[in-house]
């Protein structure tokens, strides 16, 4: 028996939507590492102004990791307007796509559009969601 076609396709939006934000989560947080790591390394080359920077920037990704963490375990968004990241990220991908998509390589332009597609179908589905 195969489950993803007995499922409604809200469903299986639901579940790419959380696979896509599995890999982000995992992103997140080797990016995390690899900057602690390099700031235990490098702290005493390293200015106060780039320390703090780049606490700031660890800050945010430990909000982003709690974030995503709710979103996948318990479809909670914290803090943060999907609906406005996701608009603000669509709009943006297009006007780039309109100015350099004859300049970029075929893989990147199919990705890219793919992402736009995965953006567009979030939006759609954050309309029907219900709100709590």
């Amino acid at each position: 028996m195969n489950g993803d076609k007995e499922q409604p396709d809200s469903y299986k939006e639901h579940k790419k939507s959380n696979a896509r934000r599995i890999e982000q989560l995992i992103d997140v947080v080797e990016k995390y590492t690899r900057t602690e790591k390099h700031l235990e390394e490098n702290l005493a080359k390293s200015t106060l102004d780039d320390v703090k920077h780049t606490l700031k920037i660890q800050e945010e990704r430990k909000a982003e990791i709690a974030n995503l963490k709710n979103i996948i375990a318990y479809g909670i968004h914290e803090q943060v307007d999907e609906n406005d990241n996701l608009l603000k990220n669509y709009t943006y991908a297009n006007n780039y796509l309109d100015h350099n998509a004859s300049r970029m390589d075929e893989l990147t332009l199919e990705s890219t559009k793919e992402k736009q597609e995965h953006r567009k179908n979030q939006m759609e589905l954050n309309r029907k969601a219900p709100l709590y």
